[in-house]
């Protein structure tokens, strides 16, 4: 049984782009370790690691079908992602409101957009 401290959690889990890979690949359907494999280049046991760290945050879940093990997305587990993501997004519309503002600013002042120069920060 795996330690409390070996365990990953969700943002370790996505930190890598292959299990981010294959994270979007098991949206759609659940697959089988051998054909996830078949999408990158390493081994089967690498990819097989990669499975178990999104096995361990809760993102995959395993399910055996005779021999074989297939992997689908618990997409529940992302709940958490989108929560803290959900924080900064404050930041990012205040980014987007301010651009609004400056483009609405500019074009209102002689009819024609024009580019940003030091001035305008955004």
């Amino acid at each position: 049984m795996v330690s409390a401290a070996q365990r990953h959690d969700i943002f370790q889990a996505i930190a890598d782009p292959t299990r981010r890979k294959i994270l979007r690949m098991l949206a759609d359907k659940e697959l089988p370790v051998t054909v996830i494999s078949n999408h990158f280049p390493m081994s089967r046991t690498a990819v097989s690691k990669h499975l178990r760290i999104l096995s361990e945050s809760k993102l995959v879940s395993l399910e055996k079908v005779g021999r074989e093990k297939r992997y689908k997305l618990q997409p529940e587990a992302l709940l958490e992602l989108k929560q803290w993501l959900s924080f900064y997004e404050q930041f990012w519309d205040n980014k987007i409101t301010k651009l609004k503002h400056l483009v609405e600013e500019d074009e209102n002042s002689d009819g024609n957009p024009r580019l940003f120069n030091e001035d305008h920060e955004v």
